[in-house]
């Protein structure tokens, strides 16, 4: 059986589940030597993760599209 691999974004999509922009970059800075790891992560590495703001209430949702009924 093999490791399962996590990139950094993968895990950070897995936690908040959107795009939180400069979210990686700032755990990058909060967790010194992440970026040695490599593309992927080990299994039971500690990684400091910032809580990002809510998603702004201004924001309205985008339509669906439907290309079949």
């Amino acid at each position: 059986m093999s490791k399962p691999l996590t990139t950094l974004d993968l895990l950070l999509w897995r936690r908040f589940r959107r795009e939180v922009p400069g979210l990686v970059e700032e755990t990058l800075r909060r967790t010194p030597g992440l970026a040695r790891q490599g593309a992927f992560l080990p299994v039971g590495l500690s990684v400091k993760v910032a809580v990002p703001d809510p998603e702004p209430k201004g924001r309205s949702a985008v339509p669906v599209v439907k290309l079949y009924d």
